[in-house]
């Protein structure tokens, strides 16, 4: 039965989830579980996306993200697909009407992944930051307002904020890697040469102020999303007071991490504030 295999390409989302990322599986298990499985679906694409431009090494890359993207597309248009991940995706695409100009964006900065490798100005940045942070955090907005098209535009704005800083926070955390490894450069006028702890203040205060606008925009989430969102937010945030509070060259030598038992306190402490209605 075609309702089996559904179930089946599902819990493959679930499983891409759980195995690339404990602390968004586990903020993903405080959403209603009415909305968990979209969310899973959209987390499963977007990772094997980025997957297959910074980990597929010796792999031709170009054609493997053509290759995803058209098998989308086809799914997407049949309603099916033998790729589990993408047809659970496509499924969430059509139940929450997920715009293509989001999806597209989103492809197009893959892309970029595999032929640039220095954003030599704030446009550039923001562009990159758009479609592979921003769109996410709009196609997750879809589910939650589940078809309250005033409510997705009221929240937009705070919901794109919310991708930047998760993507920014990322992108200080993985410094390293990024210069080393994959021979990227994200902040425009900053590399590993020129990183100091001036220019690792001013990241995190445009973080910062990432984080205070987004969080404005969880307070107005539905209930079926809130907790989980600001489960995630106070994650970040967490993350990102320890790079504050990491000397520059340790950030450009390691990976920065938030312990297991932080993040299970960390829950703990998200689950009282929003019983509280602190949120």
């Amino acid at each position: 039965m075609k309702e089996l295999f559904d179930e089946v390409s599902f819990k493959c989302s679930v499983l891409v989830t759980k195995s690339y990322s404990t602390s968004f599986s586990m903020a993903v298990k405080m959403l209603a579980p009415s909305i968990r499985d979209a969310i899973y679906s959209i987390y499963g694409f977007v990772r094997f996306a980025d997957e297959i431009v910074d980990s597929f090494h010796g792999f031709d890359k170009e054609y493997l993200i053509i290759d995803f993207e058209n098998e989308y597309y086809k799914a997407q248009k049949f309603g099916i697909s033998l790729n589990p991940i993408l047809n659970s995706f496509q499924q969430t695409v059509k139940k929450y009407n997920i715009a293509d100009d989001l999806i597209q964006s989103f492809l197009k900065s893959m892309k970029m992944d595999l032929v640039k490798s220095d954003y030599n100005n704030t446009q550039e940045y923001q562009e990159y930051i758009y479609g592979s942070a921003d769109v996410v955090g709009l196609m997750c907005l879809k589910v939650f307002v589940n078809g309250n098209d005033e409510l997705y535009e009221e929240l937009k704005g705070e919901a794109m904020r919310l991708g930047s800083a998760f993507q920014k926070v990322n992108f200080l955390r993985d410094l390293k890697d990024d210069n080393l490894v994959l021979n990227r450069n994200y902040f425009p006028g900053f590399d590993l040469k020129s990183f100091d702890e001036k220019a690792k203040n001013e990241i995190i205060r445009e973080i910062d102020e990432d984080f205070k606008i987004a969080f404005q925009g969880i307070r107005k989430l539905p209930l079926e999303a809130k907790f989980g969102v600001y489960t995630a937010y106070v994650y970040y945030k967490k993350l990102l007071n320890k790079l504050e509070n990491t000397p520059y060259h340790k950030i450009g030598n390691e990976r920065i991490r938030v312990s297991n038992y932080s993040k299970a306190y960390l829950f703990a402490n998200s689950f009282v504030s929003y019983k509280l209605r602190l949120v």
